[in-house]
């Protein structure tokens, strides 16, 4: 591996730039039109200009440009997406990351919590009574919680996922839990 192209942008991007050039390795930046003359894009050793830092093809199209041989996501959207490691390796080029299957994995968070139980790490018992978060269980960025302060709110906080589930990711459950540990020691998991 020679040149590492991030597929994210400010502090980020410099981080990333930093931990490449310790290792060797030229920094490639991507930079959105109105990003043109930011920190990032000033501070990596080539820059290539993409439509949208949401666009997985044209970080792929960026590497290729580049001559980078590795595409490192930053954090944020594209740094938890399977599909985007898994197109950057079919693409030739090394995703820096973790694997897409587990990418997936800890994106639902259902079969997150599954896992870890599965490994034997403590979580959370379920339960159904407020107070509770309902939220979709992936997907989202934390986006959609909605608190559950009494039952008769959870019927509505439990649509409101149903539909943000459905626009969003529409073959993913959601999941009720519980807002804090000191006010409701208990998680609900109910798929929607």
């Amino acid at each position: 591996m020679e040149r590492v192209l991030v597929a994210n942008r400010g502090e980020i991007a410099l981080r990333v730039f930093r931990a490449a050039r310790s290792l060797g390795l030229g920094a490639v930046a991507v930079v959105a039109p109105d990003d043109a003359g930011s920190l990032h894009a000033r501070s990596a050793d080539e820059t290539v200009e993409i439509r949208s830092y949401l666009d997985a093809q044209e970080h792929i199209r960026a590497a290729k440009e580049a001559g980078a041989d590795a595409i490192h996501p930053g954090y944020g959207f594209l740094a938890e997406n399977g599909d985007f490691a898994e197109a950057v390796e079919a693409a030739g080029l090394v995703w820096v990351g973790p694997p897409a299957a587990a990418l997936r994995a800890g994106g639902d968070k259902l079969a997150a919590k599954r896992i870890a139980a599965e490994a034997g790490v403590p979580t959370i018992p379920e339960v159904s009574e407020p107070p509770l978060i309902v939220k979709a269980a992936a997907g989202g960025g934390g986006r959609g919680m909605r608190v559950v302060r009494a039952r008769d709110e959870l019927d509505d906080a439990l649509a409101a996922a149903r539909r943000e589930r459905a626009a969003r990711m529409p073959s993913i459950p959601a999941t009720a839990s519980s807002p804090s540990p000191r006010t409701a020691p208990k998680r609900c998991s109910q798929p929607v």
